[in-house]
């Protein structure tokens, strides 16, 4: 295993469309209900922000946000599962907050189904707190699942640290 810092082993660079086919690979395997390659396909025709995180050549994460005004939505984030576990999405995370911030954003919102454990973890570790839940937002295998409507203040590189109460709900 090597000993260099994980930044220096993988680069995030901008996604492209001859990235996607890559993307539905790792999109399939990580979700039991995906985004559609039309949805990818849209999301970079209309010039939303999306990320390739890369070890060499090799695609194995990536992130599509998008903004308005100043606030952005990370509309997906996602990881190779056989690469998580490894900080990829925390770094995809932070190369997204940056990104936001370079944007003049001042607030970063996503949704999160609660069952998505690891990810509400992730986010909240990094400033992201509960401020709302969509009903019926996700496709699930009996009907349909909530969201969970995360926020980030963007003040500073993750925004301030203070006492969050959403810490104290039971999702």
């Amino acid at each position: 295993m090597s000993t260099a810092p994980l930044e220096m082993q993988y680069q995030v660079r901008r996604l492209d469309y001859a990235d996607l086919l890559r993307v539905m690979q790792i999109e399939e395997t990580a979700y039991p209900f995906p985004w559609t390659l039309a949805i990818f396909q849209d999301c970079l025709r209309v010039g939303y922000c999306g990320n390739a995180l890369v070890q060499g050549e090799q695609l194995v994460g990536y992130s599509i946000l998008t903004h308005a005004a100043d606030e952005a939505h990370l509309l997906n984030l996602c990881v190779d599962p056989a690469w998580q576990g490894h900080g990829l999405g925390r770094m995809l995370l932070e190369h997204a907050v940056q990104w936001a911030q370079q944007m003049g954003v001042d607030t970063m919102f996503l949704e999160v189904r609660p069952s998505n454990k690891t990810g509400i973890s992730l986010y909240r570790k990094n400033g992201f707190r509960v401020v709302g839940e969509r009903p019926d937002y996700y496709r699930a295998a009996k009907g349909r699942e909530n969201a969970l409507i995360m926020k980030c203040d963007l003040p500073g590189p993750f925004g301030p640290r203070s006492v969050d109460w959403s810490d104290l709900l039971p999702f």
